[in-house]
C-alpha cells in the first residue's frame, strides 16, 4: 500500500472526520460564546460591581515614559480574571448543550428499546402462579 492510499485510509476513518468536525464546530462555538461573554454578559456584571472593566485591571510595576517611548511594565490580572470568567461561562454553556443532547438520546433510546425480558426467577414464579390457579379453578 502506497503512502498516498495509506494516508487516504487514515483520513477517511470515521473518528478522524468526527474529530475534524468537532474542532471546526468548537472553534465557531467558541467565537459565539466569546461574543456572548464580552458583549452581552460582562457589561451588566461590570455595572453590578461598580462599572469595573476586568480587562483594564492591572498593577503597575514600572511607569512608562511620558513621551510613550518606553511602555509601562504591568501585571494585567484583570485579563486573567476575564479569561477565567470566559472559561467558566463557556464550560457551563457546553455543559448545558451536552445535557440537552444526552436527554434527547435517552428519549430516543427509551422509544426504541424493547422491554427487558423477565428474569428466570420471574418466569418460574409466573409458572407456579399459573399452576396454582389451574389447580384451584379445576
Amino acid at each position: 500500500m502506497g503512502m498516498a492510499s495509506e494516508f487516504k485510509a487514515f483520513i477517511m476513518r470515521g473518528n478522524v472526520l468526527d474529530l475534524a468536525v468537532g474542532v471546526v464546530i468548537g472553534a465557531a462555538f467558541g467565537k459565539i460564546t466569546s461574543v456572548l461573554v464580552d458583549k452581552v454578559l460582562m457589561p451588566p456584571i461590570g455595572m453590578l460591581i461598580g462599572g469595573v472593566d476586568f480587562s483594564d485591571l492591572a498593577i503597575t510595576l514600572k511607569e512608562g515614559s511620558a513621551d510613550g517611548s518606553v511602555a509601562p511594565v504591568l501585571i494585567e490580572y484583570g485579563a486573567f480574571i476575564q479569561t477565567i470568567l470566559d472559561f467558566l461561562i463557556i464550560g457551563f454553556a457546553i455543559f448545558l448543550l451536552v445535557k440537552a443532547v444526552n436527554r434527547l438520546y435517552r428519549k430516543e433510546a427509551a422509544k426504541e428499546a424493547p422491554p427487558p425480558a423477565p428474569s428466570p426467577e420471574v418466569v418460574l414464579l409466573t409458572e407456579i402462579r399459573d399452576a396454582l390457579k389451574g389447580r384451584a379453578g379445576g
